[in-house]
């Protein structure tokens, strides 16, 4: 019984915070206005779903969606585990404090901070690394309003700033690894990376499915305070997505109608994705359920 009261708490975070919101879904099939509220604004069906994937501009916004959050998956996902896995290997106690200090601290930095640095970095009047490659090819790059340098940035800092936190997940999973596994293979005369290959990547097999399981639910997702900070007009063809869109012209601008559509059809892809995620992986016996 204790228990069940100490889950009390939880529970109604979820329903009061998570579930009860999903009425207001109802909004992408009204014209809502404020004086009429959610329950007296009239329907109009699927027109606003009709209307948003008549435009080009919404399918460009979808289109860059996806390529910045399947960009950050599939560079970012394995930088986690390789650096686990490195961390896993360290012998000297300090050291391994101190690199998991050093990986760890950019998390804890809001977007503001480390848009900040990058500016700082990569500017092209006074950005260091501007400077010096001027000073190399004797002239100025803009890498924050080049496109193909502006996505560089974009995964390398989201990979920069999580990587070291996201990496305390398979920590823990290697803490669970028998060491007898590791003390059979050095018997047997494998190598440090045999050992890595037939012994670490299977213990953490199940970690990995469930982390690539969940970030698919995401896919659709990509962080507004990131592109927020380091969007620019230059580059918007490829940095307008659909959580900048939602906050220009959702709140901004007062069509809470068409960007409540936008941002249903954006949960139930990542629904869709998840599931067909979990249905690959139980194919392959590691399916979540």
């Amino acid at each position: 019984m204790p228990l069940y009261l100490m889950f009390v708490p939880i529970l109604a975070f979820f329903v009061i915070f998570k579930y009860v919101p999903m009425g207001g879904a109802i909004i992408a099939f009204k014209k809502y206005n404020l004086m009429d509220g959610i329950l007296h604004s009239p329907w109009v069906g699927f027109d606003n779903f009709r209307f948003l994937f008549s435009t080009p501009t919404t399918m460009q916004i979808i289109r860059n969606t996806l390529m910045l959050s399947l960009m950050s998956i599939i560079i970012g996902f394995p930088f986690p585990i390789i650096l686990a896995i490195l961390l896993n290997e360290v012998r000297r106690m300090w050291f391994k404090r101190l690199v998991q200090t050093l990986v760890y601290l950019p998390h804890f930095f809001s977007w503001i901070i480390v848009s900040g640095i990058i500016v700082t970095i990569f500017s092209q009047q006074n950005g260091i690394v501007s400077e010096w490659w001027e000073s190399v090819t004797g002239h100025a790059y803009p890498f924050l309003y080049r496109e193909g340098s502006w996505l560089s940035i974009f995964v390398g800092s989201g990979i920069w700033k999580e990587a070291g936190f996201s990496a305390i997940i398979y920590l823990a999973a290697l803490s669970n690894i028998d060491p007898m596994l590791y003390e059979a293979a050095s018997i047997d005369g494998a190598s440090k990376w045999k050992q890595i290959r037939h012994v670490t990547l299977p213990g953490l097999q199940m970690t990995i499915v469930l982390m690539l399981i969940l970030s698919m639910g995401r896919v659709m997702e990509v962080g507004f305070d990131q592109i927020y900070m380091l969007q620019n007009s230059t580059v918007s063809d490829v940095s307008e997505v659909i959580s900048t869109y939602i906050y220009k012209v959702g709140l901004m601008g007062s069509q809470f109608s068409l960007t409540s559509a936008i941002g249903l059809f954006e949960s139930l892809v990542g629904f869709l994705l998840v599931l067909s995620t979990n249905a690959i992986a139980r194919r392959f016996g590691n399916g979540l359920w």
